[in-house]
Protein backbone atom coordinates (compact mmCIF):
# COMPACT_ATOMS: atom_id res chain seq x y z
CA UNK A 1 0.00 0.00 0.00
CA UNK A 2 1.38 3.51 -0.62
CA UNK A 3 0.22 6.85 -0.58
CA UNK A 4 -1.76 7.97 -2.98
CA UNK A 5 -1.08 11.22 -5.66
CA UNK A 6 -4.10 13.09 -3.52
CA UNK A 7 -2.39 12.42 0.08
CA UNK A 8 1.25 13.47 -0.96
CA UNK A 9 -0.65 17.09 -2.49
CA UNK A 10 -2.49 17.43 1.25
CA UNK A 11 0.75 16.97 2.58
CA UNK A 12 2.70 18.63 0.72
CA UNK A 13 0.49 21.88 1.12
CA UNK A 14 0.31 21.50 4.57
CA UNK A 15 4.33 21.21 4.76
CA UNK A 16 4.68 24.46 2.84
CA UNK A 17 2.05 26.01 5.44
CA UNK A 18 4.39 24.69 8.27
CA UNK A 19 7.29 26.68 6.56
CA UNK A 20 5.99 29.16 5.67
CA UNK A 21 4.82 29.84 9.45
CA UNK A 22 7.85 29.08 10.86
CA UNK A 23 9.81 31.48 8.49
CA UNK A 24 7.49 34.58 9.49
CA UNK A 25 8.01 33.83 13.27
CA UNK A 26 11.84 33.50 12.29
CA UNK A 27 11.44 37.01 11.23
CA UNK A 28 9.18 38.56 13.67
CA UNK A 29 6.32 39.12 11.35
CA UNK A 30 3.09 39.20 13.10
CA UNK A 31 1.00 36.42 11.92
CA UNK A 32 -2.71 35.42 13.71
CA UNK A 33 -2.20 33.44 16.70
CA UNK A 34 -4.55 30.51 15.95
CA UNK A 35 -2.95 29.96 12.20
CA UNK A 36 -0.32 28.10 14.18
CA UNK A 37 -3.20 26.07 15.55
CA UNK A 38 -5.11 25.89 12.72
CA UNK A 39 -2.63 24.17 10.49
CA UNK A 40 -1.56 21.31 13.26
CA UNK A 41 -5.26 20.67 13.54
CA UNK A 42 -5.77 20.19 9.56
CA UNK A 43 -2.45 17.97 10.07
CA UNK A 44 -3.86 15.84 12.73
CA UNK A 45 -7.62 15.67 10.87
CA UNK A 46 -5.03 14.72 7.98
CA UNK A 47 -3.89 11.74 9.68
CA UNK A 48 -6.94 10.44 10.83
CA UNK A 49 -8.65 10.74 7.84
CA UNK A 50 -5.72 8.48 6.32
CA UNK A 51 -5.64 6.29 9.09
CA UNK A 52 -8.97 5.46 8.56
CA UNK A 53 -8.86 5.25 4.74
CA UNK A 54 -6.24 2.74 4.99
CA UNK A 55 -8.17 0.67 7.02
CA UNK A 56 -10.85 0.83 4.86
CA UNK A 57 -9.35 -0.08 1.98
CA UNK A 58 -7.33 -3.38 3.64
CA UNK A 59 -11.04 -4.61 4.07
CA UNK A 60 -11.79 -4.02 1.14
CA UNK A 61 -12.57 -7.38 -0.85
CA UNK A 62 -9.88 -8.11 -3.98
CA UNK A 63 -11.76 -8.03 -7.37
CA UNK A 64 -11.80 -11.56 -8.97
CA UNK A 65 -9.96 -11.85 -12.80
CA UNK A 66 -9.72 -14.65 -15.16
CA UNK A 67 -7.08 -14.98 -18.21
CA UNK A 68 -8.00 -15.76 -21.76
CA UNK A 69 -5.45 -16.41 -23.84
CA UNK A 70 -4.35 -18.96 -26.49
CA UNK A 71 -3.20 -22.53 -25.80
CA UNK A 72 -0.26 -21.88 -28.53
CA UNK A 73 1.23 -18.82 -29.78
CA UNK A 74 3.08 -18.30 -32.65
CA UNK A 75 7.48 -17.62 -32.37
CA UNK A 76 7.55 -13.82 -33.41
CA UNK A 77 3.95 -13.24 -33.89
CA UNK A 78 1.61 -10.47 -32.36
CA UNK A 79 -1.45 -12.51 -30.20
CA UNK A 80 -4.22 -10.90 -28.01
CA UNK A 81 -5.09 -11.94 -24.06
CA UNK A 82 -8.07 -10.57 -22.23
CA UNK A 83 -8.71 -10.26 -18.42
CA UNK A 84 -11.86 -10.80 -17.47
CA UNK A 85 -12.38 -8.74 -14.05
CA UNK A 86 -15.74 -8.93 -11.07
CA UNK A 87 -15.95 -7.19 -8.52
CA UNK A 88 -18.72 -6.77 -5.08
CA UNK A 89 -18.30 -3.08 -5.00
CA UNK A 90 -21.26 -0.97 -4.82
CA UNK A 91 -19.95 1.86 -6.31
CA UNK A 92 -17.85 2.48 -9.43
CA UNK A 93 -14.12 1.90 -8.90
CA UNK A 94 -10.96 3.43 -11.02
CA UNK A 95 -8.37 0.15 -10.78
CA UNK A 96 -5.14 -0.32 -13.02
CA UNK A 97 -4.82 -3.83 -14.13
CA UNK A 98 -0.90 -4.99 -15.18
CA UNK A 99 -0.15 -8.96 -16.27
CA UNK A 100 3.12 -10.42 -15.32
CA UNK A 101 4.09 -11.70 -18.27
CA UNK A 102 6.46 -14.72 -18.06
CA UNK A 103 10.39 -14.01 -19.52
CA UNK A 104 10.67 -13.62 -23.27
CA UNK A 105 7.24 -12.72 -24.13
CA UNK A 106 6.83 -8.85 -24.98
CA UNK A 107 3.44 -7.35 -24.12
CA UNK A 108 2.21 -3.90 -24.86
CA UNK A 109 -1.07 -1.83 -23.62
CA UNK A 110 -0.42 -2.93 -20.03
CA UNK A 111 -0.73 -1.24 -17.46
CA UNK A 112 -4.45 -0.60 -18.53
CA UNK A 113 -6.88 1.72 -15.99
CA UNK A 114 -10.27 0.72 -16.66
CA UNK A 115 -13.77 2.00 -14.69
CA UNK A 116 -15.37 -1.18 -12.56
CA UNK A 117 -19.22 -0.52 -12.96
CA UNK A 118 -21.29 -2.25 -10.20
CA UNK A 119 -22.97 -5.73 -10.96
CA UNK A 120 -21.11 -5.49 -14.50
CA UNK A 121 -17.88 -7.27 -15.49
CA UNK A 122 -15.27 -5.44 -17.39
CA UNK A 123 -12.89 -7.00 -19.90
CA UNK A 124 -9.89 -5.87 -20.82
CA UNK A 125 -7.67 -6.40 -24.00
CA UNK A 126 -3.62 -6.43 -24.78
CA UNK A 127 -1.17 -8.09 -26.79
CA UNK A 128 2.08 -9.96 -26.73
CA UNK A 129 4.41 -10.95 -28.79
CA UNK A 130 6.65 -14.20 -28.29
CA UNK A 131 10.66 -13.50 -28.55
CA UNK A 132 11.65 -17.57 -27.85
CA UNK A 133 9.77 -20.60 -28.25
CA UNK A 134 8.89 -23.08 -24.90
CA UNK A 135 6.92 -23.23 -22.35
CA UNK A 136 5.81 -20.55 -20.67
CA UNK A 137 3.51 -19.91 -17.42
CA UNK A 138 1.65 -17.09 -16.22
CA UNK A 139 1.17 -16.95 -12.53
CA UNK A 140 0.02 -13.47 -11.01
CA UNK A 141 -2.13 -10.63 -12.11
CA UNK A 142 -1.43 -7.42 -10.20
CA UNK A 143 -4.23 -4.43 -9.79
CA UNK A 144 -4.19 -1.38 -7.63
CA UNK A 145 -7.23 -0.30 -5.94
CA UNK A 146 -7.85 2.97 -4.21
CA UNK A 147 -8.92 3.77 -0.82
CA UNK A 148 -12.72 4.84 -0.67
CA UNK A 149 -11.44 8.68 -0.25
CA UNK A 150 -8.39 8.26 -2.82
CA UNK A 151 -5.95 9.06 -0.35
CA UNK A 152 -4.10 5.36 -0.29
CA UNK A 153 -3.46 2.38 -3.39
CA UNK A 154 -2.76 -1.21 -2.55
CA UNK A 155 -0.69 -3.14 -4.59
CA UNK A 156 -3.19 -7.01 -4.83
CA UNK A 157 -1.33 -9.86 -6.70
CA UNK A 158 -3.71 -12.01 -7.69
CA UNK A 159 -3.33 -15.80 -8.21
CA UNK A 160 -4.14 -16.26 -11.85
CA UNK A 161 -2.55 -19.53 -13.40
CA UNK A 162 -2.43 -20.25 -17.16
CA UNK A 163 -0.27 -21.83 -19.55
CA UNK A 164 0.56 -21.52 -23.25
CA UNK A 165 3.11 -23.05 -25.88
CA UNK A 166 5.16 -21.05 -28.43
CA UNK A 167 6.14 -23.21 -31.70
CA UNK A 168 8.31 -22.18 -34.71
CA UNK A 169 6.42 -20.16 -36.46
CA UNK A 170 7.55 -21.33 -40.08
CA UNK A 171 3.70 -20.86 -42.22
CA UNK A 172 4.68 -17.18 -41.41
CA UNK A 173 8.28 -17.19 -43.12
CA UNK A 174 7.00 -19.77 -45.84
CA UNK A 175 3.17 -18.95 -46.17
CA UNK A 176 3.76 -18.05 -49.91
CA UNK A 177 5.92 -21.74 -50.37
CA UNK A 178 3.11 -23.48 -48.39
CA UNK A 179 0.31 -21.98 -50.43
CA UNK A 180 2.32 -22.97 -53.48
CA UNK A 181 3.31 -26.43 -52.93
CA UNK A 182 0.35 -27.88 -54.91
CA UNK A 183 1.14 -25.93 -57.86
CA UNK A 184 4.77 -27.04 -57.42
CA UNK A 185 3.85 -30.61 -56.86
CA UNK A 186 1.75 -31.09 -59.79
CA UNK A 187 4.06 -28.97 -62.43
CA UNK A 188 7.69 -30.66 -61.54
CA UNK A 189 5.17 -34.46 -61.69
CA UNK A 190 6.99 -35.48 -58.91
CA UNK A 191 4.91 -37.83 -57.53
CA UNK A 192 5.70 -41.16 -58.68
CA UNK A 193 3.51 -44.29 -59.63
CA UNK A 194 3.44 -47.20 -57.77
CA UNK A 195 4.09 -50.47 -59.35
CA UNK A 196 1.92 -53.21 -59.20
CA UNK A 197 3.95 -56.65 -58.69
CA UNK A 198 5.31 -58.74 -55.90
CA UNK A 199 6.80 -56.04 -53.78
CA UNK A 200 6.21 -55.76 -50.10
CA UNK A 201 3.05 -53.15 -49.73
CA UNK A 202 -0.28 -54.60 -50.12
CA UNK A 203 -2.13 -52.98 -52.84
CA UNK A 204 -5.56 -55.16 -53.27
CA UNK A 205 -7.33 -58.06 -53.72
CA UNK A 206 -8.81 -59.53 -57.36
CA UNK A 207 -9.38 -62.67 -59.07
CA UNK A 208 -6.59 -65.01 -59.23
CA UNK A 209 -5.30 -64.92 -62.96
CA UNK A 210 -3.22 -67.29 -65.14
CA UNK A 211 0.28 -66.87 -64.07
CA UNK A 212 0.48 -65.87 -60.72
CA UNK A 213 1.98 -67.71 -57.67
CA UNK A 214 0.03 -70.02 -55.36
CA UNK A 215 1.36 -67.86 -52.89
CA UNK A 216 -0.34 -64.96 -53.63
CA UNK A 217 -3.63 -66.46 -53.10
CA UNK A 218 -5.58 -65.49 -50.19
CA UNK A 219 -7.50 -68.61 -48.62
CA UNK A 220 -10.12 -66.68 -46.12
CA UNK A 221 -11.25 -64.68 -49.38
CA UNK A 222 -11.06 -67.60 -51.26
CA UNK A 223 -13.34 -69.54 -49.39
CA UNK A 224 -15.61 -66.62 -48.62
CA UNK A 225 -16.04 -66.06 -52.17
CA UNK A 226 -15.50 -69.96 -53.33
CA UNK A 227 -13.38 -69.06 -56.24
CA UNK A 228 -9.77 -68.10 -55.91
CA UNK A 229 -8.56 -64.75 -55.02
CA UNK A 230 -5.06 -63.75 -55.17
CA UNK A 231 -3.39 -60.85 -53.24
CA UNK A 232 -2.10 -57.55 -55.09
CA UNK A 233 0.96 -56.22 -53.98
CA UNK A 234 3.13 -53.40 -54.94
CA UNK A 235 6.58 -52.40 -55.00
CA UNK A 236 7.60 -50.15 -51.74
CA UNK A 237 8.04 -46.43 -52.96
CA UNK A 238 7.63 -44.19 -50.09
CA UNK A 239 10.47 -43.23 -48.50
CA UNK A 240 11.83 -41.83 -44.68
CA UNK A 241 13.42 -38.62 -44.26
CA UNK A 242 15.16 -38.00 -41.00
CA UNK A 243 16.58 -34.44 -40.18
CA UNK A 244 19.87 -34.53 -37.95
CA UNK A 245 19.56 -31.65 -36.27
CA UNK A 246 22.80 -29.38 -34.44
CA UNK A 247 21.61 -27.81 -31.26
CA UNK A 248 25.04 -27.05 -30.21
CA UNK A 249 26.72 -24.15 -30.13
CA UNK A 250 27.39 -23.10 -33.57
CA UNK A 251 23.87 -22.60 -34.22
CA UNK A 252 23.49 -19.85 -31.59
CA UNK A 253 24.56 -17.13 -34.42
CA UNK A 254 21.61 -14.87 -35.20
CA UNK A 255 20.91 -12.53 -38.14
CA UNK A 256 17.81 -10.60 -37.77
CA UNK A 257 15.67 -11.75 -35.01
CA UNK A 258 15.95 -15.66 -35.72
CA UNK A 259 18.77 -16.79 -34.67
CA UNK A 260 20.35 -19.88 -36.91
CA UNK A 261 18.94 -22.60 -34.83
CA UNK A 262 15.40 -21.01 -35.61
CA UNK A 263 15.85 -20.72 -38.82
CA UNK A 264 17.20 -24.24 -39.23
CA UNK A 265 13.82 -25.71 -37.57
CA UNK A 266 11.58 -23.46 -39.85
CA UNK A 267 13.83 -24.96 -42.81
CA UNK A 268 13.15 -28.29 -41.63
CA UNK A 269 9.46 -27.91 -40.76
CA UNK A 270 8.72 -26.59 -44.31
CA UNK A 271 10.62 -29.67 -45.80
CA UNK A 272 8.71 -32.09 -43.69
CA UNK A 273 5.35 -30.53 -44.81
CA UNK A 274 6.03 -31.04 -48.94
CA UNK A 275 7.97 -34.47 -47.39
CA UNK A 276 4.31 -36.01 -45.65
CA UNK A 277 2.56 -34.33 -48.80
CA UNK A 278 4.09 -36.57 -51.13
CA UNK A 279 3.68 -39.94 -48.97
CA UNK A 280 7.14 -39.74 -47.72
CA UNK A 281 7.73 -40.51 -43.63
CA UNK A 282 9.79 -37.95 -41.62
CA UNK A 283 11.56 -38.35 -38.55
CA UNK A 284 13.66 -36.31 -36.13
CA UNK A 285 17.10 -36.76 -34.53
CA UNK A 286 18.54 -33.86 -32.23
CA UNK A 287 22.32 -33.95 -30.99
CA UNK A 288 24.40 -31.73 -29.11
CA UNK A 289 21.65 -30.72 -26.47
CA UNK A 290 20.81 -31.55 -22.75
CA UNK A 291 18.37 -34.41 -24.01
CA UNK A 292 18.49 -35.43 -27.17
CA UNK A 293 15.51 -36.28 -28.74
CA UNK A 294 14.58 -39.04 -31.38
CA UNK A 295 10.85 -39.09 -33.41
CA UNK A 296 10.66 -42.04 -35.37
CA UNK A 297 9.79 -41.39 -39.32
CA UNK A 298 5.96 -41.74 -39.50
CA UNK A 299 3.46 -41.16 -42.92
CA UNK A 300 0.48 -38.80 -42.39
CA UNK A 301 -0.11 -35.51 -42.13
CA UNK A 302 -0.12 -36.00 -38.34
CA UNK A 303 3.27 -36.24 -38.28
CA UNK A 304 3.71 -32.73 -38.78
CA UNK A 305 1.88 -31.72 -35.78
CA UNK A 306 3.85 -34.43 -34.05
CA UNK A 307 6.77 -32.71 -34.75
CA UNK A 308 5.81 -29.67 -34.02
CA UNK A 309 5.11 -30.60 -29.84
CA UNK A 310 8.31 -32.51 -29.93
CA UNK A 311 10.86 -29.50 -30.70
CA UNK A 312 8.63 -25.93 -29.50
CA UNK A 313 10.79 -25.98 -26.59
CA UNK A 314 14.08 -27.32 -28.32
CA UNK A 315 17.14 -24.63 -27.24
CA UNK A 316 20.57 -24.73 -28.72
CA UNK A 317 23.36 -25.28 -25.73
CA UNK A 318 26.74 -24.35 -25.47
CA UNK A 319 28.15 -28.20 -26.25
CA UNK A 320 30.38 -28.66 -29.00
CA UNK A 321 29.34 -30.47 -31.93
CA UNK A 322 30.20 -34.18 -31.54
CA UNK A 323 29.20 -36.09 -35.42
CA UNK A 324 30.30 -39.41 -34.35
CA UNK A 325 28.05 -39.84 -31.41
CA UNK A 326 25.12 -38.49 -33.20
CA UNK A 327 25.80 -40.75 -35.84
CA UNK A 328 26.40 -43.69 -33.91
CA UNK A 329 23.04 -42.97 -32.17
CA UNK A 330 21.34 -42.71 -35.71
CA UNK A 331 22.41 -46.20 -36.70
CA UNK A 332 21.40 -48.00 -33.72
CA UNK A 333 17.78 -46.33 -33.97
CA UNK A 334 17.12 -46.60 -37.40
CA UNK A 335 17.75 -49.78 -39.65
CA UNK A 336 15.67 -48.96 -42.76
CA UNK A 337 17.91 -46.74 -45.44
CA UNK A 338 16.70 -43.41 -45.48
CA UNK A 339 17.41 -40.17 -46.34
CA UNK A 340 19.24 -38.02 -43.49
CA UNK A 341 19.76 -34.48 -43.98
CA UNK A 342 23.01 -33.36 -41.32
CA UNK A 343 21.48 -29.82 -40.97
CA UNK A 344 24.44 -27.81 -38.43
CA UNK A 345 26.79 -24.72 -39.40
CA UNK A 346 30.26 -26.08 -41.14
CA UNK A 347 33.28 -24.98 -39.81
CA UNK A 348 36.93 -24.85 -41.45
CA UNK A 349 37.90 -27.13 -38.60
CA UNK A 350 35.64 -29.74 -39.47
CA UNK A 351 37.59 -31.55 -41.41
CA UNK A 352 39.16 -35.96 -40.80
CA UNK A 353 35.66 -36.33 -38.35
CA UNK A 354 33.42 -35.01 -40.21
CA UNK A 355 34.00 -36.88 -42.48
CA UNK A 356 34.42 -40.21 -41.32
CA UNK A 357 31.08 -39.51 -39.64
CA UNK A 358 29.02 -39.33 -42.76
CA UNK A 359 30.92 -41.90 -44.34
CA UNK A 360 29.64 -44.08 -41.43
CA UNK A 361 26.62 -42.91 -41.99
CA UNK A 362 26.38 -42.97 -45.54
CA UNK A 363 27.41 -46.93 -45.66
CA UNK A 364 23.13 -47.76 -44.53
CA UNK A 365 22.08 -44.34 -45.68
CA UNK A 366 21.70 -41.33 -48.43
CA UNK A 367 23.32 -38.07 -46.58
CA UNK A 368 22.83 -34.77 -47.66
CA UNK A 369 24.47 -32.06 -45.55
CA UNK A 370 22.82 -28.55 -44.89
CA UNK A 371 25.17 -26.07 -44.20
CA UNK A 372 23.89 -22.37 -42.52
CA UNK A 373 26.16 -19.68 -43.73
CA UNK A 374 25.98 -16.26 -41.93
CA UNK A 375 24.83 -13.04 -43.48
CA UNK A 376 27.94 -11.61 -42.18
CA UNK A 377 29.97 -13.19 -44.16
CA UNK A 378 28.41 -12.12 -47.58
CA UNK A 379 28.00 -8.69 -45.89
CA UNK A 380 32.21 -8.44 -45.32
CA UNK A 381 32.88 -10.27 -48.40
CA UNK A 382 31.27 -7.91 -50.53
CA UNK A 383 32.42 -4.21 -48.77
CA UNK A 384 34.52 -1.88 -50.09
CA UNK A 385 37.92 -1.99 -48.83
CA UNK A 386 39.60 1.55 -48.14
CA UNK A 387 41.54 0.99 -44.56
CA UNK A 388 43.96 -1.54 -42.90
CA UNK A 389 41.81 -2.65 -40.86
CA UNK A 390 38.73 -3.96 -43.22
CA UNK A 391 41.72 -5.54 -45.91
CA UNK A 392 42.46 -7.55 -43.10
CA UNK A 393 38.98 -8.50 -42.18
CA UNK A 394 38.13 -8.79 -46.09
CA UNK A 395 41.34 -11.21 -45.88
CA UNK A 396 40.13 -13.07 -43.13
CA UNK A 397 36.63 -13.51 -44.31
CA UNK A 398 38.10 -14.75 -47.76
CA UNK A 399 40.17 -17.34 -45.64
CA UNK A 400 37.67 -18.60 -43.89
CA UNK A 401 35.32 -19.16 -46.73
CA UNK A 402 37.76 -20.67 -48.83
CA UNK A 403 38.37 -23.13 -45.97
CA UNK A 404 34.84 -23.90 -46.04
CA UNK A 405 34.92 -24.24 -49.53
CA UNK A 406 37.35 -26.76 -49.56
CA UNK A 407 35.53 -29.03 -46.58
CA UNK A 408 32.69 -28.87 -49.02
CA UNK A 409 34.57 -29.82 -52.26
CA UNK A 410 35.99 -33.14 -50.11
CA UNK A 411 32.66 -33.78 -48.70
CA UNK A 412 31.22 -33.69 -52.67
CA UNK A 413 34.32 -35.91 -53.20
CA UNK A 414 33.25 -38.65 -51.34
CA UNK A 415 30.07 -38.72 -52.54
CA UNK A 416 28.07 -36.74 -49.85
CA UNK A 417 25.98 -33.50 -51.18
CA UNK A 418 26.62 -30.43 -49.80
CA UNK A 419 23.47 -27.30 -49.57
CA UNK A 420 25.14 -24.18 -48.08
CA UNK A 421 22.36 -21.28 -47.75
CA UNK A 422 21.69 -18.30 -45.73
CA UNK A 423 19.55 -19.06 -43.11
CA UNK A 424 16.33 -17.11 -44.61
CA UNK A 425 17.07 -19.12 -47.38
CA UNK A 426 17.78 -22.65 -46.44
CA UNK A 427 14.01 -24.24 -46.27
CA UNK A 428 13.63 -22.65 -50.12
CA UNK A 429 16.68 -24.49 -51.15
CA UNK A 430 15.70 -28.15 -48.75
CA UNK A 431 12.36 -28.02 -50.73
CA UNK A 432 13.73 -27.56 -54.56
CA UNK A 433 16.45 -30.28 -53.84
CA UNK A 434 14.31 -32.88 -52.60
CA UNK A 435 11.85 -31.95 -55.72
CA UNK A 436 14.64 -32.09 -58.15
CA UNK A 437 15.90 -35.65 -56.54
CA UNK A 438 12.18 -36.96 -56.44
CA UNK A 439 11.30 -36.10 -59.72
CA UNK A 440 14.93 -37.63 -60.88
CA UNK A 441 14.09 -40.88 -58.89
CA UNK A 442 16.67 -40.87 -57.08
CA UNK A 443 14.89 -40.98 -53.70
Amino acid sequence: MKPSRLLLIWLSVLLALGIALGTLRALDIATPKNLQSISWALLLALLVLAVYDAIRLKRLPSPRLKRFMPGSLALGRWGEVQLEVEHDFAQPLNVQIFDHAPDGLSVEHLPQAVELQPGQRSLIRYRLRPLRRGHFAFEHCEINLPSPLGLWSDKRLLDVTDTTRVYPDFARLYGGQLLAVDNWLSQLGVRQRQRRGLGLEFHQLREFREGDSLRQIDWKATARQRTPIAREYQDERDQQIIFMLDCGRRMRSQDGELSHFDHALNACLLLSYVALRQGDAVGLSTFSCDQPRYLAPVKGPGQLKVLLNGVYDLDNTQRPADYQAAVSQLLARQKRRSLVVLVTNLRDEDDDELLNAVQRLGQQHRVMVASLREDTLDELRQAPVQTLPEALMYCGTVDYLNARAELHERLNTHGVPVLEARPAELGAGLVTRYLSWKKAGAL
